[in-house]
């Protein structure tokens, strides 16, 4: 249901509207364009993509010159009544635009528009901003957030799936296995690949993993929201607000727009900086056309700030290419450093960064800093850093002392270092590969277990038990060392529901892993334990690296594999929230007694 939001009018005239008349267009439209973009699915993925004939142009302009009477007949509507005020203002530009570029033939001299590619892109939009208009609030009294944050995922990967069973998204057709595989792990950004992505799929079926893999970076209910919260006038549910809160670790309900907005900025303006940087070093010998090398930048900005792990190479970063272009491992590493920090993360610095420059204005203005700064970088923001800083610093030295000898061997000081930076970065869920990984040491396969394990950052698109479990864990053990009652960090205690969750998610993520393993080894005994381990850990934290094995694996053991980086992805707290229901706080609390514990 659309949100029945009062407003101002007659009685009769609100109950036409908000009861007949307006539901009637919102579905008529959004029936036409889904109608549409099914049609536009069936071209683009079946038929020869060509020049659109002139029955196919009739056919667009008519209906898109349908759909914007209908925009400007529920802008009429919205006449009189102050809560539509941002809704006709949206109907009124968008129907007069439409209605300018097909009605009145507008477009008729645009060439770049008379192609199917264009026409479906802008059917997708709208339908994105139709769907997105639609109330969640039914939803959100018989599924709580960690469901519908659940089911989104699984409907947006078999969406993937179908897609990409398109017979033009593949050079050859593929198995329904493959397909739901290579869905599974562009949504749930993880990199594990059972086909080649370079020779496998055309320019279509890498579009497809591309938009996959920024669906699942950020998240459907980011974009489903950002869109709903800017084409629904700003108005929301409390339920839906709450469902938000909940997804993007925002205390303040009242801020949610302005954090759907920052996340999508903050997203979009790494990923373009990122391709900017990668495509000017990027070797022109290699990469000589102007198209190949913005196709690049761009598909690896995406897939490493999202810690993705995806490449249009075969051999990855492992590539002859460019495995010697040591800034490139150094771009890609900080972007994936930065994608797996977690959102709340890069916002506290924004904020530290906005009052560090509000305060040198105050200092160049008025000669003296401002009255008042406070405590900007929070207490979960510095246990964040700290641990990714401690994390990265300790797996390259170890990565350096474990193989300078063996695969970087033959490396000059600076390809080791390079290397041993990226080498410990990737394992934080990002999954690129600079170096042959089925030739490294089994210590150093076990230290790239470990970082696996930890990963990324909550409220990150990496996966992993996350950063602040893990120092949580270590502050604990500190603690009990010290005999103290509580957890301190930076002049804070640390609450223990905060300990409770660490310890539950430490030691469910351990036995999901260990069951995991065991039933894969059992499926595939011949792969070998410690290749096994390696490949369920990556694909539980949906990391993406591989010891080779992941290929060769049979469609149950693939299957596994789907439901691991599934788990992985949502994450095994909101896994519980789904499955389990909230039980009501008891008056009564039993008598203590303590376990023997040695």
């Amino acid at each position: 249901m659309y949100s029945n939001r009062p407003f101002f009018g007659s009685k009769r005239r609100s109950r036409l509207v908000n009861r007949t008349v307006r539901p009637a267009l919102d579905y008529i439209l959004l029936a036409v364009l889904l109608l549409m973009l099914i049609k536009a699915v069936i071209v683009i993925g079946f038929g020869e993509i060509s020049d659109l004939s002139f029955s196919e142009l009739r056919y667009y302009k008519v209906l898109f010159a349908f759909i914007s009477i209908i925009y400007l007949l529920r802008s009429i509507i919205c006449i009189g009544f102050k809560s539509f005020r941002s809704d006709f203002w949206i109907f009124v530009v968008t129907g007069s635009l439409l209605f300018l570029l097909f009605a009145v033939n507008g477009a008729e001299g645009i060439i770049w528009m008379k192609t199917h590619y264009v026409f479906s892109f802008l059917i997708l939009i709208l339908f994105i901003f139709e769907f997105s208009r639609f109330d969640i609030r039914s939803a959100t009294l018989v599924l709580n957030p960690a469901q519908i944050f659940m089911l989104s995922f699984a409907f947006i990967i078999m969406l993937g799936t179908a897609l990409l069973k398109l017979p033009n998204a593949t050079t050859s057709s593929i198995s329904l296995v493959d397909a739901l595989f290579t869905s599974t792990s562009a949504i749930c950004v993880t990199g594990l690949i059972v086909v080649d992505t370079a020779t496998q799929f055309t320019a279509l079926g890498k579009t497809i993993i591309l938009l996959l893999i920024q669906t699942g970076g950020i998240g459907i209910m980011t974009f489903t929201s950002f869109f709903g919260f800017f084409f629904k006038g700003g108005s929301s549910s409390f339920s839906e607000r709450f469902a938000l809160s909940d997804f993007l670790s925002e205390d303040n309900m009242s801020e949610i727009r302005k954090t759907l907005a920052k996340v999508i900025l903050i997203t979009f303006i790494f990923e373009a900086a990122g391709a900017i940087l990668i495509y000017l070093n990027l070797d022109r010998d290699f990469f000589p056309e102007v198209s190949e090398r913005i196709k690049f930048s761009v598909f690896h900005s995406v897939s490493a700030f999202c810690n993705a792990g995806f490449s249009t190479l075969s051999d990855g970063l492992y590539d002859f290419r460019i495995r010697h272009s040591y800034s490139l491992f150094y771009i890609l590493g900080f972007m994936i450093i930065l994608g797996g920090i977690g959102f709340p993360i890069l916002m506290n610095i924004y904020t530290y960064l906005k009052y560090k420059v509000l305060g040198l204005f105050s200092i160049l203005r008025f000669g003296r800093k401002k009255d008042f700064i406070p405590m900007v970088i929070n207490v979960n923001s510095r246990l964040v850093i700290y641990t990714t800083l401690f994390l990265i610093i300790t797996g390259a030295i170890f990565f350096f002392v474990f193989e300078r000898d063996l695969v970087l061997n033959g490396l000059d000081l600076n390809g080791k270092i390079a290397h041993s930076f990226f080498g410990s970065v990737t394992p934080r869920t990002a999954g690129f590969n600079t170096v042959n990984t089925g030739s490294l040491s089994v210590a150093t396969i076990v230290l790239t277990i470990f970082l696996m394990w930890v990963g990324a950052s909550p409220v990150s698109s990496g996966g992993g038990i996350k950063t602040s479990t893990f120092a949580l864990a270590m502050l604990n053990v500190l603690r009990i060392a010290r005999e103290k009652r509580h957890i301190e960090f930076h002049h804070r205690e640390l609450h223990e529901r905060s300990v409770n969750r660490a310890f539950a998610i430490i030691i469910l993520s351990i036995v999901i892993l260990g069951c995991a393993s065991l039933v894969l080894y059992i499926l595939e005994p011949e792969k070998g334990a410690l290749n096994i381990l390696f490949e369920c850990v990556s694909a539980f934290s949906t990391v993406g690296l591989s010891l080779g094995i992941t290929p060769l694996l049979s469609d149950p053991a693939k299957m596994l594999i789907v439901v691991l980086m599934f788990m992985g992805r949502m994450g095994i707290l909101t896994l519980l929230f789904a499955i389990f229901r909230s039980s009501k706080t008891s008056v009564y609390r039993y008598p203590k007694e303590n376990i023997l514990i040695t």
